[in-house]
């Protein structure tokens, strides 16, 4: 039989003890609840069903965010990215509840302060990601059994991030004069580079020296982005950008010397002394996407040099401009008036 003492004037303490399993304590508010829970934990016990909670009762999310960093995500090419995940995750209220007594509704609580706080649902997302991974983990290797993933149970926010942003009239030739005259000297390379491949910033990144088959005009992309997007081994060099690799070549390294986040604010501080509004870096991949399109290359050699994978994903990208679209009719017509 459980011992039920009482702590204090208003407390009162469950004690468990049984051959063969750890002596087990908690305390409640009142004692019908604590003679609740002993009943509970003696019949589990009795059943060969009970599991000790003691370590995810008394470990801290915080504690467990640092051992996550650790021993699992030390291991996966988006560490970095992973660490600033979790950063942030360690400086909400959360992080200092045990995680055994994390709820669904405490999921539910601190992703409703990351809407709050103006953070994107992409960004919220993958935040809950980590959090999911972390809960899985502890189950399953931490020696955490009776751990519930209560991530499983909130909605995540929906994604709505799709854009058509395109260059008009001369932003190209602004936003290259400007990157021209940036202090990072990689910043013009890179977005001609972007253009031209339609690649991410990430693998714009990742090209080396080394890869490039400048016979075949082909940039090889061994290793797949730090954040599992889906990208072609294999990707073609157009003339534009063969030309500017040619122009500063090297015989090994990264083409681009730069920070992934040296890049971003170069673009833009660059975007504004051209003059032009509402540009991402990546706005540069829907550009490319669509050019290829322009160029009359067919929906499935667009997507092996984007790295799409479904027609769906690359609508997203794909918007090319009704004035090119007249162009390419009247070009037609004219052939085939030529050919009649």
């Amino acid at each position: 039989m459980a011992t039920i003492r009482k702590r204090g004037q208003y407390q009162w303490q469950a004690i468990i003890r049984r051959k063969g399993h750890p002596q087990q304590s908690k305390t409640f508010e009142t004692r019908k609840d604590a003679e609740a829970w002993a009943r509970k934990i003696e019949r589990e016990m009795d059943t060969g069903a009970w599991r000790d909670t003691r370590e995810s009762e008394s470990t801290t999310l915080h504690v467990c965010l640092e051992r996550y960093l650790n021993e699992v995500s030390i291991h996966k090419k988006g560490h970095r990215e992973e660490i600033n995940k979790a950063r942030v995750i360690a400086r909400h209220p959360i992080a200092s509840k045990f995680i055994g007594n994390i709820r669904g509704s405490d999921i539910a609580q601190y992703r409703d302060i990351r809407i709050n706080e103006g953070k994107a649902a992409s960004t919220i997302q993958k935040e809950l990601a980590l959090l999911s991974h972390l809960f899985n983990t502890a189950r399953k290797e931490w020696g955490m059994e009776t751990l519930q993933n209560p991530v499983q149970l909130v909605r995540k926010p929906k994604i709505n991030n799709s854009r058509n942003r395109r260059l008009v009239d001369d932003e190209e030739n602004r936003l290259l004069k400007a990157c021209r005259e940036s202090k990072n000297q990689w910043l013009e390379p890179a977005v001609i580079l972007a253009l031209e491949t339609g690649q991410r910033k990430g693998r714009v990144l990742q090209m080396r020296w080394e890869n490039i088959d400048f016979a075949k005009q082909i940039i090889y992309m061994p290793d797949k982005i730090s954040d599992n997007k889906n990208a072609p081994d294999e990707i073609p060099l157009f003339p534009r950008a063969i030309e500017l690799l040619a122009a500063i070549r090297k015989p090994e390294g990264p083409i681009i010397e730069s920070s992934d986040n040296a890049l971003k604010l170069a673009f833009i501080r660059a975007c504004e002394r051209a003059g032009i509004e509402n540009l991402r870096f990546h706005d540069l991949r829907h550009e490319a996407t669509s050019r290829l399109f322009e160029r009359n290359l067919n929906m499935i050699e667009v997507a092996e040099v984007t790295g799409h994978k479904t027609l769906q994903m690359l609508k997203r990208y794909a918007h090319p401009k009704a004035e090119n679209i007249v162009k390419k009719y009247i070009n037609e017509d004219n052939i085939d008036e030529q050919n009649k």
